[in-house]
């Protein structure tokens, strides 16, 4: 149990806050309007109880260039030994048991979410995709591939349900292969943005952080 918590931690704190390193590298690319949730003062948080040794997650839009945002997030974080292991990623600052982190680059459109560069470059899912359609990961030669869509209200999200997209990730950067980990999945909903990370264990175990977002399509 104490390593699917630290792990857990690790690998949420990775894929929502440090997988976007600023780099000019070109990716896959998204088109379409920008979507109303990369809009400056937008707020993104996730369930107020613990879950996994993690709470208060938050993260907020500061700025809008060109179509990119940049965001500022924190987090809770109870772990020391966790704590130490990410004193050292750029835009990092820890006070006690809150972690932040700074100038998080994403663009978001009413087509999709893309990741700007670093270990998780590329684009997170387009909602218009099908079963099986894939996109690259920067230059690692994997890919994340879309595993189901939904045709029915059928995931959980605050009260009542909705209609999901879900987007497994081959490669998670300097976290892939932590902990037993089997995959990382991104669950995503065309009208809400992303709604959640999951992630499986080789135990046969499953931790999901749901998101929301403060705007939507």
């Amino acid at each position: 149990m104490k390593k699917l918590i630290i792990t857990s931690i690790a690998l949420f704190f990775g894929a929502i806050m440090l997988s976007c390193e600023k780099n000019n590298d070109k990716q896959d690319d998204i088109s379409g309007d920008q979507s109303p949730m990369g809009e400056v003062g937008v707020t993104v948080s996730s369930s107020s109880a613990e879950i996994a040794g993690i709470s208060n997650f938050s993260a907020f839009v500061t700025g809008l260039a060109d179509g990119v945002s940049s965001y500022s997030a924190s987090a809770t974080i109870t772990n020391p030994l966790f704590k130490n292991m990410v004193a050292g990623f750029p835009g990092v600052t820890i006070n006690g048991d809150v972690v932040t982190i700074t100038d998080m680059k994403m663009q978001q459109t009413k087509e999709g979410i893309k990741c700007l560069s670093g270990p998780g470059a590329g684009v997170l899912v387009k909602y218009d995709s099908e079963v099986g359609d894939t996109y690259p990961i920067g230059n690692t030669g994997k890919v994340r591939k879309v595993v189901s869509k939904s045709t029915t209200d059928d995931y959980s999200y605050g009260f009542f349900l909705i209609k999901t997209i879900q987007v497994e990730d081959e490669n998670m950067g300097f976290l892939k292969n932590t902990g037993g980990i089997l995959k990382t999945t991104y669950i995503a909903n065309h009208k809400f943005g992303l709604v959640g990370v999951r992630f499986d264990y080789d135990d046969g175990t499953s931790v999901t952080y749901p998101l929301y977002t403060s705007a939507q399509n």
